[in-house]
């Protein structure tokens, strides 16, 4: 079976600080096999990795809607921020990506989710994020995984590493898969094996976050 991260972090995104060099080197060393980049409405630190690892990278993007963010796999095409949820999963259809949703009910983060909202786009998605690691509260993920099954809706599982040391913290057992199509078709056969991520991890992103904000 092939282990893949479904949700992680560059330098492109705007609270890491970590190069595409290192985020592969970290994945060969945990033995990860596909790693998802998804930087924050970005496809570069993505598309960086991928020259240097095509075998290993898939290009995703985490995007910001005007409701909450939607992650996706196998961009070709990178999707600003801050359309609508409608609007940025027609033209990520257009390109024939994989659409997940970003920790759907975590109360914490902007990204978050109204459950009502989110059951309007549920139709156009192919699944929902079930675990986060770095979800703080247990409620959050428990929420998303009984949504998913009540719902009969595909589920991804992501550490959402804004580190290097974060990969892998939860991933994917997958068949073997070489697009969205075929991600679309083993998704529901998909082992999850997730960790929590403790609180102290989200340091990383903050520290991130002030540095960029100090030097721009």
């Amino acid at each position: 079976m092939t282990s893949t991260e479904f949700h992680c972090h560059t330098r492109a995104s705007t609270d890491s600080l970590t190069r595409p060099v290192d985020l592969i080197a970290m994945a060969r060393r945990k033995g990860i096999d596909r790693v998802i980049i998804t930087d924050h409405n970005s496809i570069s630190g993505a598309r960086e990795a991928q020259m240097i690892a095509p075998e290993l990278i898939i290009v995703g993007e985490e995007i910001m809607t005007t409701q909450g963010e939607i992650l996706a796999a196998f961009v070709a095409e990178e999707i600003p921020a801050y359309l609508t949820p409608q609007e940025t999963i027609r033209r990520l259809k257009a390109q024939g990506a994989f659409i997940s949703v970003s920790h759907p009910f975590d109360e914490f983060r902007k990204g978050g989710w109204k459950e009502s909202e989110l059951l309007e786009i549920l139709p156009y998605v192919d699944a929902i994020e079930v675990f986060n690691s770095r979800c703080m509260l247990p409620r959050f993920n428990r929420k998303a995984d009984l949504f998913a099954q009540k719902y009969n809706i595909a589920g991804t599982v992501g550490s959402d590493a804004h580190a290097a040391f974060e990969l892998g913290r939860s991933i994917m057992l997958l068949d073997q898969f070489s697009g969205a199509d075929e991600m679309r078709e083993v998704i529901r056969r998909g082992i999850p094996k997730v960790k929590w991520s403790p609180p102290w991890f989200h340091l990383a992103s903050r520290y991130a976050s002030m540095i960029k904000n100090f030097n721009s």
